[in-house]
């Protein structure tokens, strides 16, 4: 498994730009194609809404992939 982290500078990042920020995919279109298509997976459950605000602390999965979000230092 993919272990990635992710420094998060806001109060959130959209899931699709996470995906592309993280190099999982090229660019939002993918991420978003990604994400529709039920591959995508936020804190354990299925995530469809591909602009889903993903906040620090929480977890990110697709396959063997997972995006752990924290806060930056």
């Amino acid at each position: 498994m993919q272990q990635l982290e992710f420094e998060l500078n806001d109060e959130y990042v959209e899931l699709n730009q996470l995906l592309k920020l993280v190099g999982v995919c090229d660019s939002g279109g993918a991420g978003k194609m990604l994400v529709a298509s039920g591959q995508v997976k936020v804190d354990g459950q299925t995530e469809l809404r591909k602009t889903c605000k993903i906040r620090t602390g929480q977890l990110v999965t697709l396959g063997d992939i997972r995006i752990k979000v924290h806060a930056a230092a």
